[in-house]
C-alpha cells in the first residue's frame, strides 16, 4: 500500500511539474518587468501565466497522458494482488 501511495504522489508531482515550473518562470519574469517599469497592475500576471500553463499542457500533454496511463495500467495490473 505504501508503494502505491508513493507512486501516486510521484506521478502527481511529475504531472504537475511542467505547468508549475513554467508558471513560476513566467511569474518571476513578469515581476521583474513590473519592478523595472514600475507598473503595479495586479492583473498583469494572470493572463501570461494562464497562457504559459495552457502552452505547457499542449506541449507536454502527450507525455503527461502517457505517464498517467502507465500508472493506471500498473495499478490495475496489480489489483489482483491487492484484493484478498
Amino acid at each position: 500500500m505504501l508503494n502505491i501511495a508513493r507512486d501516486a504522489l510521484t506521478t502527481a508531482l511529475l504531472l504537475a511539474a511542467p505547468a508549475l515550473v513554467l508558471s513560476l518562470v513566467v511569474g518571476v519574469g513578469i515581476s521583474l518587468l513590473q519592478a523595472t517599469t514600475q507598473i503595479q497592475e495586479q492583473t498583469l500576471t494572470f493572463v501570461p501565466k494562464i497562457v504559459a500553463v495552457l502552452l505547457a499542457i499542449l506541449l507536454m500533454g502527450r507525455w503527461m497522458l502517457g505517464l498517467l496511463t502507465q500508472f493506471a495500467g500498473q495499478l490495475l495490473g496489480n489489483l489482483g494482488s491487492l484484493v484478498r
